[in-house]
C-alpha cells in the first residue's frame, strides 16, 4: 500500500492510500475530506491505468490551487518516482 501525505497542500484530505497492480489503481482511500465525493472518486478510478488517472486528474482546482483529485494525481507521480528510484 502506497501512502501519500497531502499535509500543507491545502486540501481537506490529509492522506491518500492506494495499491498498484499491473499499472492499475486499487483500493484508493482518502483520509479526511468530503467522504461521499471521495468515495465516488475512489470508485471511478478503481482498476484504471495509473498513467491515465494521473493525467486526467492533474490540475483540478479547489482550495489553494489544488484539490483532492489533483492530490491523487500528485500521489501517483510520487508513487512512480518511488518505484523508479528517482529523487524529488
Amino acid at each position: 500500500m502506497f501512502t501519500y501525505s497531502t499535509a500543507g497542500a491545502g486540501t481537506c484530505s490529509r492522506v491518500i492510500l492506494f495499491d498498484v497492480k499491473d499499472n492499475k489503481l486499487h483500493g484508493v482511500k482518502f483520509i479526511g475530506g468530503c467522504s461521499g465525493n471521495l468515495q465516488g472518486v475512489a470508485r471511478l478510478v478503481e482498476g484504471r491505468d495509473i498513467d491515465e488517472v494521473e493525467k486526467l486528474l492533474l490540475g483540478i482546482k479547489c482550495k489553494n490551487n489544488t484539490s483532492c483529485p489533483d492530490q491523487l494525481s500528485k500521489a501517483i507521480t510520487a508513487y512512480k518516482k518511488s518505484i523508479s528510484g528517482e529523487k524529488n
